[in-house]
Formats: C-alpha cells, sequence, structure tokens
C-alpha cells in the first residue's frame, strides 16, 4: 500500500467540508472505559453519515487536530492488509505532529474489509489514547460477531433507517408549534407519504416515486445477494426469495415458517425446515426483518411461540407488492413496531412483545423493562366504529388485568381522547403525534 495515497486520503478528510446530513436521533455516548463504538444496521441506513455527525460535533467542540477519518473501501487502499494498519495513525502524526500528544478519534469506516480488523483495534486502544469507531457491512459485523471478536470492548448502536421526524427534517418541512387544520392535513400526507415508501434516506431523499421503488427493489436484491446469499454460501435462491416475499407481506401476523414449508413442497420447491428456519435467521441477522414474539414469563413459550414479522422499512411491503395498500392499519401497525425497534436500541432493556390469549383477544405491542410490563400498545385507524373500539378496548383491558400495567395506549391515524374505562385510562393518540412527540 503505497504511504502517498495515505496522505492523500488523510489530508482529503481534513480538508474536505462533510456533507449536508440530517442529525440521526440516535445519541451515542463517548465511553470513559476504553472501549470502541460501533454502530451497525442495514445496508444504506445512513451509518456512515453518522460518523460524519461525530465528527462534526467534535469540530464544533474545538477538536479539529486529533480527528482521522478512513473509508477501508476506498479503491485507493485495495487489498489493504492489517500488517498497513498501523500506517494510518502513524502518517496521521507525522502530518499532524501535535495531535501525538492529545487524544486521538479514529473513524474506520466498511472495517470487515480488513481481515483480523479486532485484533488491530484492541491493540491501540490498548496501547493509545485513542477513541475508535467502527461501521460495517450488515452482512459482516453482525451484533454478535463484534461481541466476540471484541472480548466485550466495544459498545454496540443499531442504526435504522429515518424515523418520521428525520424524514421530515430531510424533506425540510418544518411545522408551527401549534398545527392549523391545513398543516394538519399536510401532516398526514407526508405520513402516509412516509408510510408508503419508508425511511431509508435514499428512497427519501429521491422525488420521483418509480425511482423510489427501483431503489428499494436494488436494495432488497443487494441484502439478499451480498448480506445472505453470499455470506453463508445459499444456494436454494427460490426457496430465500420466497420466504422474503412471505415474510414482507404477512407483516403484522403470525409467521409459520412449518406452513411455508409445505406451501413451497406444493409448489415443487423443495426445502425442508431446517434450511427455512436458518434462512429466517439469516434475514433476521442483516435487519432485513424485524420479528416480535409472543409475550409469556416463561423464555421456552417465548421461543416456541410464531413470531408476528415486520420489515425493517415500510417501503419494502409496497415495493414487493407493486403499490400502496389500502390497509392503511397494517402500515400504520408496521411503522409503529420500527419506530418501537427503533427506541429500544437506545434503550438496552425494553423489550418488545405482543399479546394473545386463548380467546382469541390480542394486543399489538407489549413493552417490557426489566421485570414489569410498562406499556401496552394498540393500533387502529379508526375507532368510531363500535365494534373495532369494543375489540380494541377488551383486549387492552384484559391484557392490563393480567401482566399488571396500567399505561394503555391506542394509536389512531387521527383522532385522540383520553377515556377512563373500568378504572383503566386509555389514552388514543394520532400516530404523527406518537412518533413526533408533538403535544398538539
Amino acid at each position: 500500500m503505497r504511504k502517498e495515497a495515505i496522505v492523500e486520503i488523510i489530508r482529503e478528510s481534513q480538508q474536505r467540508p462533510l456533507p449536508g446530513m440530517v442529525d440521526r436521533t440516535l445519541e451515542v455516548r463517548i465511553p470513559r472505559s476504553g472501549r470502541a463504538v460501533t454502530i451497525i444496521g442495514p445496508r444504506r441506513a445512513g451509518k456512515t453519515y453518522f460518523l460524519y455527525q461525530q465528527i462534526r460535533r467534535l469540530r464544533e467542540e474545538g477538536t479539529t487536530d486529533g480527528v482521522l477519518y478512513v473509508n477501508l473501501e476506498d479503491d485507493r487502499l485495495l487489498n489493504v492488509q492489517l500488517e498497513d494498519m498501523d500506517m494510518f495513525l502513524r502518517t496521521f502524526r507525522e502530518i499532524n505532529p501535535e495531535s501525538a500528544s492529545a487524544k486521538t478519534y479514529l473513524f474506520l469506516d466498511e472495517v470487515q474489509v480488513v481481515e483480523g480488523w479486532e485484533r488491530y483495534v484492541r491493540r491501540v486502544m490498548d496501547k493509545e489514547d485513542v477513541q475508535v469507531f467502527l461501521t460495517g457491512s450488515s452482512s459482516r459485523l453482525l451484533a454478535k460477531e463484534v461481541a466476540t471478536m471484541m472480548r466485550g470492548r466495544s459498545l454496540t448502536y443499531t442504526m435504522l433507517p429515518f424515523g418520521f421526524g428525520e424524514f421530515l427534517e430531510a424533506r425540510g418541512v418544518a411545522f408551527a408549534d401549534h398545527l392549523s387544520p391545513r398543516d394538519r392535513s399536510r401532516m398526514l400526507a407526508y405520513l402516509r407519504e412516509f408510510m408508503t415508501y419508508g425511511g431509508f434516506p435514499e428512497v427519501v431523499l429521491e422525488e420521483a416515486e418509480d425511482s423510489k421503488l427501483r431503489i428499494l427493489r436494488e436494495l432488497v436484491d443487494v441484502m439478499l445477494m451480498r448480506d445472505v446469499i453470499e455470506r453463508h454460501g445459499l444456494r436454494n435462491i427460490m426457496a430465500l426469495r420466497t420466504l422474503l416475499s412471505r415474510l414482507i407481506s404477512s407483516m403484522g401476523t403470525e409467521f409459520s415458517i412449518n406452513k411455508l414449508a409445505g406451501s413451497l413442497r406444493s409448489q415443487g420447491i423443495k426445502v425442508s425446515k431446517n434450511t427455512l428456519y436458518d434462512y429466517f435467521g439469516h434475514l433476521e441477522d442483516v435487519f432485513a426483518i424485524l420479528p416480535v414474539r409472543r409475550f409469556s414469563y416463561k423464555l421456552r413459550e417465548i421461543q416456541q411461540s410464531l413470531p408476528k414479522v415486520y420489515p425493517v422499512d415500510t417501503g419494502l411491503v409496497t415495493q414487493s407488492e407493486g403499490r400502496f395498500s389500502d390497509d392503511l392499519g397494517r402500515f400504520m401497525e408496521g411503522v409503529v413496531a420500527i419506530e418501537l425497534h427503533r427506541r429500544r436500541a437506545a434503550d438496552p432493556l425494553m423489550e418488545i412483545y405482543y399479546w394473545k390469549d386463548d380467546h382469541g383477544k390480542e394486543v399489538d405491542f407489549v413493552i417490557k423493562e426489566g421485570k414489569r410490563v410498562t406499556r401496552l400498545i394498540q393500533v387502529c385507524y379508526d375507532l368510531e366504529a363500535l365494534d373495532t373500539r369494543d375489540r380494541e378496548v377488551k383486549a387492552l383491558l384484559k391484557s392490563s388485568k393480567d401482566l399488571g400495567c396500567k399505561d394503555l395506549t391506542i394509536i389512531t391515524w387521527d383522532s385522540e381522547e383520553e377515556a377512563l374505562v373500568d378504572g383503566r385510562t386509555i389514552e388514543a393518540i394520532p400516530l404523527w403525534k406518537w412518533l413526533t412527540g408533538r403535544k398538539r
């Protein structure tokens, strides 16, 4: 590897203005205990731009000389080896001698390119005053692998596509504190667009609808080919594609691998249940899907329950079905599930389940923190129909008594109220308010 190339890359990273970006809501606390910060998540969710956000923050705080950013997929670093890694810091300090006595912030993007990268990172953190930030392709830098490779020396954060608030910021949309009827209609129109095409940054910033769908289709192909098929050497590509398609189209419903295996056999696609379970795990590992298990106080029952499955982005449903479904309630539930997983990324104690009793009553989401169930959430497009209201409320009340939880919420499209029913307060809140945290 040529030293001239490293010098060129370092100077570029120091002199080049940072691109415009949307500040992500994910809060990363820089540890004081000699741990790296690792950002994982699905492809194209904005992990690199999140590193830029951290660099900008450091610059604003006055740290300019001690920041080194290296994209290890840069074509000038072709075939970089583990033994080459020392050249980055060494050359950086030759160019910036004043940085030798100060704390250095080392940002390594796409670190999985270098075989054995974890040994270098551990050694640098042990011997020098260096804070390391890492990102990597979801196919090669999974949370469980980071934990093994870094031996407890890394704090791992999950970056998902834009939430609704980030979507609005990316689109340059701002609303007054109090929404007029016209602004409320605009808010709902943007929410419908967000539910239709999702929050992947590249899709959000693309204006043409056909281009949005093309980007989403390409994203699915790359996720399957690079992150799953190539990584695991899979051969039954038809079964994998069918599995992902069924999972996406089944958003918010209980999913049975056993039933799918039987269905595929009837279509002449030979694949075992064990293979499908493996494929399901691979898709979960690369954040293509977000399974939610049925609540129980018994771990075995949780593990054996049929999961409800949500895609990491509702745009994947539109891409798969070729159009936006008129079933707004289904897409609302998907958006809520994704947002709950986004919030879970910031709260290590938070667990997400659904609840169902033996008589068919269901609650969409059960939030557990530590040993306590802290919140019960139903998602319902419209509470005006009496049978719908009765069904949703009865399920909340039954689960509230069974689980000992008094925080009961129904997320609606645009209606809100607070009602006292059987001694329990139930709050109905519009989805846009729940997503943005707005009070009015």
